[in-house]
């Protein structure tokens, strides 16, 4: 029996597409069918399935690699609540919303899970978490977007690992060997605007500069063709810190600092949420967004703090027209050949 709201998912797909929230036995026929026609139209396949909705649960995942010989590990888990249109754009290990006990119930439950059916490869266990209520939603059977913070923390290389074991190799680490060190944050930057309900944003891209003290994974640079006909991910930053408040300082400022034109982007919501108070305490359910529309439309700097930015920018303009003048590019600013 199918108990409400429900969530119809795309088995082959992700990304959020082909799925709908169901909060009624008389919505679910059409729910179904919306998916699967969404789905095939994606993914070639228009298998769903249904799975339980916690409105303000949490989504935790647990890292997992298992080889041919036996051996199963998990590298900790990764909290990614903080979604829109059920995307992920904040990610971070581990959880600091779950306490000890949830911790090893998912990590234990994973394994249990990964040696049952002999798994082998890198892969996700997902679960919904509300409270001390732990829901299992799927396992996605690769690396996925998020796995730098796990490297982060545990100082490994996941790809490296995913290639051993698909090569048959044994896995060079024990549960053992696994430890975990500080706290690290990654943001989706994506061509999209929050403040105009997520809309999809293209064009070329004119200038792509995020700060050199920060992870950047991305496929994209200045001259950069963003169009619709892809998906609107154009770079991961990742942070590493002791704590969760120094990595979400240092991908404040990374992204405070990021200089990103032709294309519209989410910096300056991502920039607002490493601020915001719940955010920073962990009260961060997969409503989070729903019930934070202020990190959408960040207010710009005013008063004094805009005062500052403008001669900052202003000095900054006059240092590079100086710098790069042919005839006057010696001489200190203010100076003129008269």
């Amino acid at each position: 029996a199918v108990t409400y709201p429900a969530l119809v998912k795309a088995a082959a797909g992700g990304g959020g597409l082909g799925m709908r929230v169901v909060r009624g036995a008389n919505e679910l026929d059409d729910a179904v069918e919306a998916a699967s026609r969404e789905a095939l139209s994606a993914f070639g396949d228009g298998t769903v399935f249904i799975e339980p909705y916690l409105e303000r649960g949490r989504h935790v995942e647990v890292q997992i690699l298992g080889d041919a010989h036996g051996n199963v590990v998990h590298l900790g888990e990764r909290e990614c609540s903080i979604q829109r249109r059920n995307q992920k754009v904040v990610e971070e290990s581990p959880s600091a919303g779950i306490g000890d006990d949830v911790r090893a119930a998912l990590c234990d439950g994973a394994i249990a899970l990964a040696r049952h059916i002999g798994y082998q490869g890198a892969g996700t266990v997902e679960f919904m978490v509300s409270d001390a209520t732990i829901t299992f939603l799927e396992v996605n059977t690769r690396l996925q977007v998020e796995h730098p913070v796990t490297e982060a923390v545990t100082g490994l290389d996941l790809v490296e690992l995913q290639l051993r074991v698909a090569a048959g190799d044994e896995l060079p680490i024990t549960q053992q060997d696994v430890t975990f060190d500080g706290h690290a944050i990654e943001v989706r930057v994506v061509a999209e605007d929050p403040s105009a309900g997520w809309l999809p944003s293209t064009g070329t891209i004119g200038h792509f500069e995020i700060g050199d003290r920060v992870r950047v994974d991305t496929g994209v640079r200045a001259g950069s063709e963003i169009s619709a006909d892809y998906d609107s991910l154009v770079a991961k930053v990742i942070t590493h810190g002791p704590d969760r408040t120094s990595a979400a300082r240092s991908m404040a400022r990374a992204l405070r600092s990021a200089r990103i034109t032709g294309i519209r982007t989410n910096t300056e919501s991502l920039v607002a949420i490493m601020g915001e108070a719940d955010f920073l305490a962990a009260n961060t359910p997969t409503a989070y967004l729903d019930e934070h529309p202020e990190v959408l439309t960040p207010p710009g700097p005013a008063g004094e703090d805009r005062v500052a930015l403008l001669i900052g920018a202003a000095f900054a303009l006059e240092h590079r027209n100086r710098s790069t003048a042919a005839a006057l590019g010696f001489a200190p600013s203010g100076w003129r050949n008269l």
